[in-house]
């Protein structure tokens, strides 16, 4: 997960960087959340709820207008539910998949709570997410796993008989082995991207995890460059525990920092995002 020193020295997000963004399919800030309005663009979006552990599980749901499709859960980072992230949601249903962009606080607020990351990161956001970050506890996250591939595989647009991937950012992006360990007859994919919390001696840190992982998955670890001049040892350990693990695990440092994949992030960039992307749909390609 990014650090308050992180978040400091990020820069402002500005126009020039809108149009740059645009090239990657989108200028995130300014699209809107679901309009519970089908079939535009050829793409089905909804806002949906159900019940889940710990409250009422809340998300978008974005798939194409027709036929079932893999599923894939996207995990946003620590600014939440929020335009930027549908419109990677978007983006992914557009290669043809199931997309559920999911509240990761929905144990403790519903819905959106920043527009974007300078929302979350100039309105005392650090502050505000913190009790919301702390119920989710790696036992908790697996149980959220559960209760979303238990409800996607009841959806008409899901073909339940391929596999389903996830994706997290910041701190999400141990979210993705989590999930994937917890139901590892379903979940066959994970990408975590400048994910944090990735190693510990704890039995639940992801690193730990990886062996938990089915047989048939594959996992891409991507870490940003700052996080790993901070922690360089992380990607050997991880590297290593990879190596051991049945699963198919690539772990790569890409050239941004912390936060280089998301839209609206101050750090956004484009080149690298564009690589990660690439590297993320050649995996469910593989996986799903």
């Amino acid at each position: 997960m990014c650090t308050q020193e992180q978040v400091a020295k990020m820069g402002s997000l500005n126009r020039r960087q809108f149009g740059a963004m645009a090239g990657a399919g989108a200028v995130a800030a300014c699209a809107p959340m679901a309009s519970d309005a089908p079939e535009a663009g050829g793409l089905v979006e909804n806002t949906v709820t159900f019940d889940a552990p710990g409250g009422t599980f809340d998300g978008v749901f974005i798939h194409p207008a027709s036929g079932s499709h893999p599923a894939v859960i996207l995990w946003p980072d620590i600014a939440g539910l929020r335009p930027a992230k549908v419109q990677m949601g978007r983006r992914l249903a557009e290669a043809g998949y199931a997309v559920l962009v999911a509240n990761p606080y929905y144990r403790s607020v519903a819905g959106q709570q920043f527009e974007d990351f300078d929302d979350w990161r100039n309105n005392d956001g650090w502050n505000k997410v913190t009790p919301w970050r702390e119920a989710n506890t790696p036992e908790a996250v697996q149980e959220t796993a559960r209760a979303v591939v238990a409800w996607l595989d009841e959806q008409d647009a899901v073909d339940s008989a391929r596999g389903i991937g996830n994706q997290g950012y910041c701190m999400t992006g141990s979210w993705t082995i989590l999930a994937a360990a917890a139901v590892p007859e379903r979940i066959k994919a994970a990408g975590s991207f400048h994910g944090g919390g990735l190693t510990g001696d704890s039995p639940m840190a992801p690193v730990n995890l990886l062996d938990d992982m089915a047989a048939d998955a594959h996992a891409l670890i991507a870490i940003s460059r700052d996080d790993d001049a901070r922690d360089p040892e992380a990607k050997d350990l991880l590297a290593a525990a990879a190596a051991e693990a049945a699963a198919d695990i690539h772990v790569e440092v890409y050239d941004g920092d912390h936060g280089w994949t998301v839209l609206d992030s101050p750090v956004y960039a484009e080149a690298e995002a564009e690589r990660a992307w690439g590297e993320l749909l050649e995996m469910y390609s593989q996986a799903l």
